[in-house]
């Protein structure tokens, strides 16, 4: 008797072979038909990691509808508001490295937790240590790193109740977090501003249940306060700058995006309105880092980005196909405009205790 395969009549060992095996390297497609779609009115959202930016750099130039729900004071420039970290994300929360991080400023904002941490005086001005880079200068009172909070915070509430779509992009599993409360940092302390403390702060790698658990609590928490909201997760591709682990740099890399890539993907299997986008297999699965990576090995380059947001937007929105070879501008690959990136503070400080 005939044993049958249950790999019979499946398209995706075809689709593998067509595109893997028998294509060019950089016009490698790993995405697979959407579950949602978004159009011009569809109201979006983002956070995540550095590499979270470019999203929402290319929503707005493309024209849709980016949500920004902390603008700015309207006395300020539109390029001093910038300087002042408004509108790069929705509210003015800058950037969110771990799930554990998303879940305790999702926690924040509705009054659930009050991180013992309130502040961090540095060089006669006050620091919010969950932002500390919002205001490069600092608050010169007390009262004014309260209030601000406050409206950012509320700000933040607005973004969660007002969404149809949230795309967050999973970046680090390494972070800094209070001993106390285990409140999560955004950066470590003492690398910018604040004095680090052994007695009150320790480094901490999550783990896949940790980093999971915090995810999975995060979109229940969403659900609750905005039933409708759709959620896509993206790991970011950009290797660590520096790890804290003793491990090389490079294999604390490949364990942090494992530990990011298995969580959205269990994310992706448990809820129905969570999707995932590949942005970091797009990237790795060219075999080409030369082409995707600038001199320093970490940055993406601008080609690597754009194919990255033509394969997005193929997606989700129905646009052009993008052309493939558009990954690979020539013998010098030109980097992708600018991030804010808190992990040049960690770089800095590596630097000064290296002189």
């Amino acid at each position: 008797m005939r044993s049958s395969c249950p790999y019979n009549g499946q398209p995706s060992t075809a689709k593998w072979r067509d595109a893997v095996a028998r294509i060019a390297p950089v016009a490698v497609d790993p995405t697979m038909p959407a579950g949602m779609s978004i159009n011009r009115q569809t109201v979006v959202a983002s956070a995540g990691s550095c590499f979270a930016q470019h999203i929402r750099n290319q929503l707005v130039r493309r024209g849709y509808n980016f949500l920004i729900t902390e603008p700015g004071p309207e006395v300020l420039s539109e390029g001093r508001r910038e300087d002042l970290n408004y509108g790069i994300f929705p509210a003015r929360f800058g950037n969110v490295y771990t799930t554990v991080q998303l879940q305790q400023l999702f926690e924040r904002a509705y009054g659930r937790f009050d991180p013992q941490e309130d502040h961090w005086a540095d060089g006669g001005a006050f620091y919010d240590p969950f932002r500390p880079h919002v205001e490069p200068d600092g608050f010169p009172a007390l009262d004014d790193l309260r209030e601000d909070r406050a409206r950012h915070l509320a700000a933040t509430r607005r973004m969660f109740e007002t969404l149809d779509v949230f795309i967050f992009t999973l970046g680090l599993t390494e972070a800094w977090r209070s001993r106390i409360d285990g409140a999560v940092f955004q950066v470590c302390p003492g690398c910018s501003v604040g004095a680090f403390d052994p007695a009150r702060h320790e480094f901490v790698n999550f783990g896949a249940k940790a980093t999971a658990d915090a995810l999975f609590a995060f979109i229940d928490g969403l659900k609750e306060v905005n039933p409708a909201a759709r959620v896509i997760l993206t790991v970011s591709p950009v290797p660590l700058a520096a790890t804290m682990t003793t491990n090389h740099v490079i294999e604390a890399t490949t364990y942090s995006k494992s530990v990011l890539r298995v969580a959205a993907e269990e994310a992706r299997e448990s809820y129905a309105h969570v999707e995932y986008f590949p942005s970091y297999e797009i990237i790795t699965a060219t075999g080409r880092t030369h082409e995707v990576f600038t001199g320093d090995r970490r940055n993406v380059t601008s080609a690597a980005v754009a194919r990255v947001m033509d394969l997005f937007f193929q997606r989700y929105a129905g646009e052009a196909a993008p052309t493939p070879d558009a990954v690979t501008p020539g013998d010098r690959p030109i980097a992708a405009e600018p991030v804010v990136c808190d992990e040049e503070q960690a770089l800095r400080a590596l630097s000064k205790l290296e002189q």
